[in-house]
């Protein structure tokens, strides 16, 4: 079937790398946002409808809608994005896909479940980096040690984030961190727990984080105990964990807004260059309780590169027959080995 898709967010950063990707796979979204200029200059070029629609009038958005089958919503924090976007796909009948890493937002995206297979659409939050390869990994690691009661994710990121990224980062500050005990969501303190995993021989440090797939990854494995790591240098965790100190401070709306003014005003998101020349290194483990062990480590291209391909790659999905209703994870849908087949993704271990 030919499917008329629309990118949403697609003057944003990862929003116009992921509209030049499709064009360059003979793709045509529509691209929209609330930044007409914005929109106008990027799609002229590229020969690509464009409208404004803004998340805030819900009667234009169901309008917008109306004639488009899929919903790539690339417009962060998702916190307050995700949830007008979906009612208005539930309205219309659209299928939705975002890639957030939010759990929060994983979260109110699966309390749709039974609303969306009504509506007859998908629903699948975190179709890029977030957290495609971690969630593909996981499912992985459950088809290798089918009885596993604990899994552990771990990832090094390099090239620095973009703004949308960033300002997510500043929402968790006040949250603290999240891990899944015995099949529950647990809140635990900021920069919770240090490890160390290998890479090429040397150890990096890595500190416990509120990542999408303590929410995903059970979902997708029903194993139910899930930490999620990012690798930092020591002194970065040192300081997540001073942090613990301000508490509620960090999320007042005032700081909130403070710390958000310092990203938009500084930064931008890793250039190509940057992106060229970073990779991403992904761990997992699972282990069972009589206490064996097995895991996997890939090496992928930068984040950002690999959410365009992730998340196109699902969207290709969508033009085929019987595409399933109701929510569905990464893997759910395309398959454990969705990410082995993404382009510069590799098994290192």
């Amino acid at each position: 079937m030919s499917l008329r898709w629309m990118l949403y967010g697609a003057n944003g950063y990862t929003g116009a790398l992921m509209a030049e990707a499709a064009v360059a796979r003979g793709m045509k979204p529509v691209l929209a946002g609330r930044n007409g200029a914005a929109l106008a200059k990027l799609a002229e070029p590229l020969g690509l409808e464009w409208v404004v629609l803004d998340l805030a009038d819900a009667n234009a958005l169901r309008e917008g809608l109306r004639d488009i089958d899929a919903v790539m919503h690339c417009a962060g924090p998702f916190s307050a994005t995700c949830a007008p976007m979906l009612e208005a796909c539930l309205a219309s009948g659209t299928h939705y896909l975002d890639i957030t890493g939010e759990i929060d937002v994983f979260a109110h995206c699966h309390a749709q479940d039974a609303r969306a297979k009504q509506a007859g659409i998908l629903v699948l939050p975190g179709a890029g980096f977030d957290v495609v390869p971690t969630d593909c990994l996981a499912a992985q690691l459950k088809r290798d040690l089918p009885d596993a009661t604990h899994l552990v994710l771990a990832f090094e990121a390099g090239g620095g984030p973009s703004p949308g990224t960033a300002k997510t980062s500043v929402e968790g500050l006040g949250k603290g961190g999240r891990i899944r005990v015995n099949g529950e969501l647990k809140r635990v303190p900021l920069a919770y727990k240090m490890r160390f995993f290998e890479r090429e021989g040397v150890q990096r440090s890595a500190v416990s984080i509120p990542w999408g797939d303590v929410y995903t990854a059970y979902l997708s494995t029903g194993i139910p105990n899930i930490e999620v790591y990012m690798a930092v240098p020591q002194p970065t965790i040192r300081r997540l964990r001073r942090l613990r100190l301000l508490g509620p401070l960090l999320g007042m709306g005032w700081v909130q807004r403070l710390l958000k003014s310092k990203v938009e005003a500084k930064v931008r998101g890793p250039s190509e260059s940057s992106r060229g020349r970073s990779a991403t290194w992904v761990w997992g483990e699972a282990t069972n309780a009589r206490g064996q062990r097995v895991s996997r480590r890939l090496r992928t291209p930068n984040g950002y590169t690999l959410t365009v391909d992730a998340a196109l790659g699902i969207i290709e999905r969508l033009a085929q027959p019987e595409v399933p209703s109701g929510f569905n994870t990464p893997s759910q849908l395309m398959g454990a080995s969705y990410v082995n087949s993404l382009p510069g993704v590799e098994r290192t271990g």
